[in-house]
């Protein structure tokens, strides 16, 4: 949560330099069970909403909101979010009064709400986002250590027979067209989820709803496909067949 929390509120042109705060957790990821938290300590007692934390004008703070829970949902480990943060809230929390429901009425606010509901439908129906949360075997690197672009992507792994699903995030406001990334089969690979989508409030920017890996080797993988990445986003792509 520290890591991460203080990675998100730099500015991206930063972000290269302290790369490592988003991969530190993975070393000790299997060694217990853990939650990841966003708990009401984190926005309260000055420390300002999560929405308020994030660098940049307001579209980039949605994105980077946008991008930083796609990811962590991601991430193996179970998820907490606390209230009001789901839509957006960017007043803190406080118990004498009720959550700020109106804000939604505003798109920015009413898309990242949205996407919630999505990622929260994707972790709940997708095997792999959950099933091998606490095992080595449902977690593997594809980029670990790009980061002069802020790049990340790794392989979640469900129960035998599921679909494997890649998750990649972009921490830069810019775009990444024909960035080649490694993946395990070749074929169709079907965009699950864009957190860049419009109906996010984000720009638009990504791949026609699919990606087509082909046998050119990458980051140790077999197959590899060249893809854009969005600016400020998380993508989930998940393997369809050959």
């Amino acid at each position: 949560m520290n890591d991460t929390l203080s990675y998100m509120a730099l500015d991206p042109v930063h972000r290269r330099y302290h790369h490592d705060k988003l991969t530190f957790g993975l070393l000790y990821a299997f060694s217990e069970n853990f939650i990841l938290p966003l708990s009401h300590d984190e926005v309260v007692h000055g420390k300002g909403a999560i929405v308020s934390k994030m660098p940049g004008d307001e579209w980039q703070r949605f994105a980077n909101t946008r991008a930083y829970y796609a990811f962590m949902w991601g991430y193996p480990g179970k998820k907490l979010l606390f209230m009001g943060q789901e839509f957006g809230q960017q007043r803190e929390w406080n118990f004498d009064t009720g959550l700020d429901w109106w804000i939604t009425d505003y798109p920015p606010h009413r898309g990242l709400q949205a996407l919630v509901r999505d990622i929260n439908r994707c972790h709940r129906e997708k095997s792999a986002l959950h099933a091998r949360d606490c095992e080595p075997g449902g977690f593997q690197w594809i980029v670990v250590s790009d980061a002069d672009n802020s790049v990340f992507a790794w392989l979640r792994w469900g129960e035998p027979g599921s679909r494997p699903i890649a998750v990649i995030s972009n921490f830069t406001p810019v775009p990444r067209y024909g960035y080649r990334l490694g993946l395990p089969h070749a074929g169709r690979w079907r965009e699950l989820l864009n957190t860049d989508a419009h109906e996010y409030g984000g720009s638009g920017v990504g791949n026609l709803g699919a990606v087509t890996a082909f046998t050119h080797p990458a980051h140790g993988f077999p197959a590899s496909a060249e893809i854009i990445l969005p600016p400020l986003a998380t993508l989930y792509l998940e393997y369809d067949g050959g």
